[in-house]
């Protein structure tokens, strides 16, 4: 667990890289609030708030006496979230670094092709 950042928040987001990398398909059934709590060996109360959470964005939803579910979109809706956190947290900082640089669109493209790009090994 990351220290830095609230335990709910760390939950809500466990459960949206399952949703992510298609461990969690649209309308499985999501992890219990007690299953979240004993594996991450936090208190239930504190699981119960990432899930809600993923229930107030959409995320999930509840089944009455059965569980909790994954919308359909989920997937869609956390990639679309998380893409645009993306961009606020390292394109729009870099856009600006490259401009104060005398950078343009092109010359940022190349060095990011340059530095994707696996080296040779020996």
């Amino acid at each position: 667990m990351d220290e830095s950042r609230p335990l709910f928040m760390q939950i809500a987001e466990l459960v949206e890289d399952h949703i992510v990398s298609g461990a969690l398909a649209e309308e499985d059934r999501a992890p219990s609030t007690n299953e979240l709590a004993a594996f991450s060996r936090i208190n239930p109360a504190t699981a119960a708030k990432g899930v809600n959470m993923l229930v107030e964005k959409g995320i999930l939803y509840k089944r009455r006496g059965i569980g909790m579910f994954v919308a359909a979109g989920a997937r869609e809706a956390v990639l679309s979230e998380r893409r645009a956190a993306f961009t606020d947290r390292y394109i729009a900082p870099l856009i600006d670094e490259a401009r104060k640089l005398g950078l343009g669109p092109d010359d940022v493209a190349r060095l990011v092709r340059e530095h994707a790009t696996p080296t040779p090994s020996p």
